[in-house]
């Protein structure tokens, strides 16, 4: 009888450590909104590549778990991971408190700021300066949020749109005199655009932000997994060769946890 005991203890122990295991090395599925360089963008081979995907997938394999990456449109991107199509999310998205409302985010891993880019001939210093002239933004952003609150969510002069490219595009065919959004981003396109000469300015009311990763509100087990593999790969300076890879410079100190 204590050897059937001791049999049957010990195959629900490995039963149990074969299911922890299998748990762990579970494939979550990530969504990210691949129109947004050089944080996740599509190569023409369609392969999801930048920033982003680098460092999740090295908090993945620092976590103990592996990585699908499905392009999700932006507008899309919150409900999948709250209706369970996505696991996790992770795609230039700032913490603020009124997106907790409806994520749970990990640890800050990325420090940024909203800036203007604007056509060499529009001069100005700060946002209010940019009264009578268009703007272009991705509509639910940070950026519009800035805007909306400087000259009022209806000006006809704000011009929304669905992603990131389509912003720079409109800026860079001169159909809008500036546009707003993360100078990760904005000094990426600027850099990669000499010809066009586009002036970056910050106003003194951007105030500096933090990206986050997004799971879905109440999944602690998930989150603590994330913010452990985090750990992992800025203590290692695996994060900061990431950082140097997309940004040629070293990271900035992030807040502790």
């Amino acid at each position: 009888m204590l050897i059937k005991k001791l049999l049957w203890a010990a195959c629900s122990v490995l039963a149990l450590t074969a299911t922890q295991a299998g748990a762990q090395a579970r494939e979550m599925v990530v969504g990210t909104g691949a129109t947004y360089r050089p944080f996740e963008y599509e190569t023409p081979q369609k392969e999801i590549v930048g920033f982003d995907v680098d460092l999740m997938r090295a908090v993945a394999d620092a976590a103990g778990f592996k990585v699908k990456f499905v392009n999700t449109p932006w507008e899309g991107l919150f409900a999948s991971v709250d209706k369970g199509d996505r696991d996790i999310i992770i795609s230039g998205i700032t913490i603020t408190d009124k997106r907790r409302e409806v994520l749970d985010f990990s640890n800050p891993y990325f420090m940024a700021y909203q800036t203007l880019l604007t056509q060499k001939t529009v001069a100005i210093s700060n946002i209010k300066e940019l009264a009578g002239k268009k703007v272009g933004v991705v509509n639910g952003s940070a950026g519009d949020t800035a805007i909306s609150e400087e000259f009022g969510k209806t000006s006809t002069n704000i011009r929304r749109f669905d992603n990131t490219p389509l912003v720079l595009e409109e800026l860079n065919q001169g159909g809008v005199d500036a546009a707003i959004g993360d100078v990760g981003v904005l000094a990426f396109y600027a850099k990669n655009n000499p010809d066009k000469q586009f002036k970056m300015v910050r106003d003194a009311k951007f105030k500096d932000q933090y990206l986050g990763i997004g799971v879905k509100k109440g999944n602690k087990a998930l989150l603590d997994q994330i913010n452990g593999g985090l750990k992992k790969v800025i203590d290692s300076g695996k994060y900061n060769e990431i950082y140097r890879k997309w940004f040629g410079a070293d990271a900035p100190k992030l807040p502790a946890a």
